[in-house]
């Protein structure tokens, strides 16, 4: 059986792998005043449940990331996301602290692949000219995850119990790894392509690598990892994530409990508000991948297209700070929203720069080494964050969140340049 616009299919399947991730991660934020209140945990303890995440999310990036490189795209993601399902449904017998933070550990082991492995999987099927909307429109079902999270969440905890909120996501992971092993394959692999489909996806832009031949492996063997950290914009690459990821792991974990601790929100009122800067983020992830992509058609070199839509973004980040002087939780909410339109527009142009700066059977591997150490610094600053909320408030946190992403621009500006694949 033949399948028109196979690509766009299987991007529709990578957009709802990115969402499940996110509504995954998400449900606990969701229900944390209830959870903490259950087990009787302090805001410094339930950085620690979240920290064990990033912890095993920071190593597994990377690892998950090289794996990716050398087995494939279709057996690594069915690996990551079959393993991120069976932890989320263990959070369902979770008894005390120590039991949700060993089951959160597991649930970013398996996290750890999602976006090497999305980004990866695009790289594969989209050629340049299409790419950053591709990724757009995958990495955007993060935001669909989180957007869904918060009612879904509580209209189960309603009906049934946190705990079988945990149960659901399981079972959707479960089907989502079904689908993607029946369907995905390597394009000269397919089944399922088109003659046509499988010559336009094999136009690639001049310097680009080859195609990889089989599902289980690339044709060639990825770089060594020591030439990768040899180069600069590696690690200017690796220093952005460990800037700005703090920011939005911030948002991911701490929104929900500022809003019931500092603005006195109900749990229902919470899942009313909290949805709103993720679909922001949705939007703009589609919207920053198109904008890149018609300034390249209309003459503009790739990097300068991409640096030139993350520079507008993360000058927009700055209005974050002013959340915490907002005189409403409505107000607070919109200003959040701002930030995180502008985070998608950032975000889908940092990962398609990651896909035009190194060979194919590298990509993985560099959005695994750079999300590795963005995970270290939203462990770090995780952590940091259940300190001062303790110690003083959110003030403090909401000043950092604006001051962050024009950091990550500088270094941008400093270390990515616009070599081409074949360059390295």
């Amino acid at each position: 059986m033949k399948i028109r616009h196979l690509r766009w299919w299987l991007c529709g399947l990578l957009f709802a792998a990115t969402a499940l991730s996110f509504l995954d991660r998400q449900v606990l934020s969701v229900i944390a005043p209830v959870v903490t209140e259950e087990f009787e945990m302090t805001n410094q303890e339930y950085s620690y449940v979240t920290t064990a995440f990033l912890v095993s999310y920071a190593v597994m990036f990377f690892l998950a990331g090289r794996i990716m490189d050398l087995v494939g795209t279709r057996l690594g993601m069915a690996l990551s996301v079959g393993l991120w399902t069976v932890a989320s449904a263990l959070h369902a017998v979770a008894q005390g602290a120590y039991q949700l933070a060993f089951f959160r550990f597991l649930l970013g082991a398996g996290e750890g692949g999602c976006f090497p492995g999305v980004t990866k999987a695009a790289t594969e099927w989209f050629p340049q000219r299409e790419r950053a909307l591709a990724i757009g429109i995958a990495i955007g079902g993060a935001s669909l995850g989180a957007v869904a999270a918060p009612p879904l969440t509580v209209w189960l905890v309603g009906q049934f119990g946190w705990r079988e909120a945990f149960l659901v996501t399981g079972a959707l992971g479960a089907a989502w790894v079904t689908l993607w092993w029946v369907f995905y394959h390597a394009p000269v692999a397919s089944p399922f392509v088109t003659d046509s489909e499988r010559k336009h996806v094999e136009a690639h832009a001049e310097g680009e690598t080859a195609m990889p031949a089989r599902d289980s492996q690339p044709v060639a063997p990825p770089p060594s990892l020591a030439s990768l950290l040899t180069r600069k914009d590696v690690w200017g690459l690796a220093i952005m994530r460990f800037l700005f990821d703090p920011v939005f792991y911030f948002y991911m974990f701490w929104i929900p409990k500022y809003l019931s601790e500092e603005r006195g929100l109900s749990l229902e009122a919470i899942g009313r508000l909290t949805w709103i800067p993720f679909f922001a983020l949705g939007v703009s992830n589609v919207i920053g991948g198109w904008a890149s992509d018609r300034l390249i058609a209309a003459g503009m070199p790739p990097s300068k297209a991409r640096k030139l839509v993350m520079a507008a973004a993360a000058l927009l980040t700055v209005s974050s700070a002013a959340a915490a002087f907002a005189g409403s939780a409505a107000m607070a909410v919109a200003i959040m929203s701002v930030l995180m339109f502008a985070h998608g527009f950032w975000i889908t142009n940092y990962v398609t720069v990651i896909s035009e700066s190194f060979p194919k059977n590298a990509v993985a591997t560099v959005m695994g080494l750079a999300g590795m150490v963005g995970a270290i610094g939203g462990m770090l600053g995780n952590t940091a964050i259940g300190l001062v909320v303790d110690r003083f408030s959110f003030l403090p946190v909401w000043i950092a969140s604006g001051c962050l992403y024009p950091l990550a621009l500088l270094v941008l500006l400093a270390t990515v340049g616009g070599a081409k694949p074949s360059e390295i």
